[in-house]
């Protein structure tokens, strides 16, 4: 009978192994990769994500930046890392963006959008064309009627060539019928810096890095990329009401590799969706007035899908691009 009992044990014992040796998500620190330098959007919301996450979960969450390539670089090494939940990407719309350019450049893609699962979107925000306070352009029609008269000569920066703000830029410049000169950064920081510099004369931004420039009477805002204009900033107009067909929303999202274990996927949306509802996470948004706009991981990849078609039009539509 013992004998008997014994061996029911070790027949038992298989099943009982994975049990134990299934750890609670999360049990070691967690890195989100950041495909930017610091200051710019991803960053910007990346940073008390990852504080609130950690704090929630007891577990260090650090912010890694990953620049390059207009967030290739970074996007990347998060898709070839371990699908175990603890390297994560919160990247921006231009995600969906690179494949798409890579290929209209005549080289293979330094990842591909099916090498991500879609976790939480997190805020979304229209971008918003910023000249420098002290510089010629009062309205946006002194910039078109500037650009028309000089074709090629009024320059611009970006994140990185066919990232967001390039992107939003072209989608501008098609509407308004005008041909700008385009200077890639890094990231979304360096761009401002360059603006703020006088290195460039005007810059897509998103209203985040922005606005504290705007108040301290450095940046002047022409217009936002919405369809109507943003709370933040009532007295600039939208691109729409001004007349041109140009509508781009620059949001964050978080994203883990395509194979990650689905009860990781499950206890991660269940932190991040506890994160996006915290008071200090709130609270730090609405220091940088970034609006929350969370979405869990099955409406964000409907967003997603819908999003990525829409872009992978006006990229193609914008065709290749020189790369200066």
């Amino acid at each position: 009978m013992k004998r008997r009992t014994l061996v029911a044990a070790g027949l038992m014992l298989p099943a009982v192994r994975p049990a134990l040796a299934q750890e609670a998500y999360p049990s070691k620190p967690v890195q989100i990769f950041v495909p930017f330098p610091p200051g710019g959007v991803a960053d910007i919301t990346a940073r008390p994500l990852a504080h609130v996450m950690g704090r929630l979960a007891k577990q260090s969450v650090v912010v890694v930046n990953k620049p390059g390539a207009g967030g290739s670089v970074g996007a990347a090494q998060a898709a070839r890392a371990a699908p175990d939940g603890y390297t994560l990407l919160l990247a921006l719309s231009s995600i969906s963006v690179l494949p798409v350019a890579d290929r209209l450049q005549g080289r293979p893609p330094a990842y591909e959008l099916d090498q991500f699962a879609p976790v939480a979107l997190i805020s979304a925000d229209p971008t918003v064309l910023v000249v420098r306070a002290d510089g010629p352009y009062k309205t946006l029609k002194d910039l078109v009627d500037a650009a028309k008269a000089k074709p090629g000569t009024i320059n611009y920066g970006s994140s990185g060539v066919y990232g967001t703000l390039h992107v939003a830029m072209e989608i501008f410049a098609q509407a308004a019928d005008i041909k700008l000169f385009h200077i890639p950064y890094q990231g979304g920081g360096p761009a401002v810096a360059a603006l703020l510099a006088g290195q460039i004369d005007a810059l897509a931004s998103g209203p985040a890095p922005a606005i504290g420039q705007i108040k301290a009477g450095k940046m002047r805002a022409l217009a936002v990329w919405g369809d109507k204009r943003l709370a933040a900033m009532p007295d600039v107009p939208s691109m729409k009401e001004l007349g041109y067909d140009a509508t781009f929303y620059i949001w964050s999202g978080l994203f883990a590799p395509a194979a990650t274990p689905q009860p990781v996927m499950t206890a991660l949306r269940e932190l991040v969706k506890r994160t996006v509802e915290d008071p200090e996470f709130k609270e730090a948004m609405d220091k940088v007035e970034t609006p929350i706009a969370y979405l869990d991981a099955p409406q964000f990849k409907t967003f997603l899908d819908r999003d990525a078609a829409r872009l992978k039009v006006a990229v193609e539509r914008i065709g290749k691009v020189p790369e200066n």
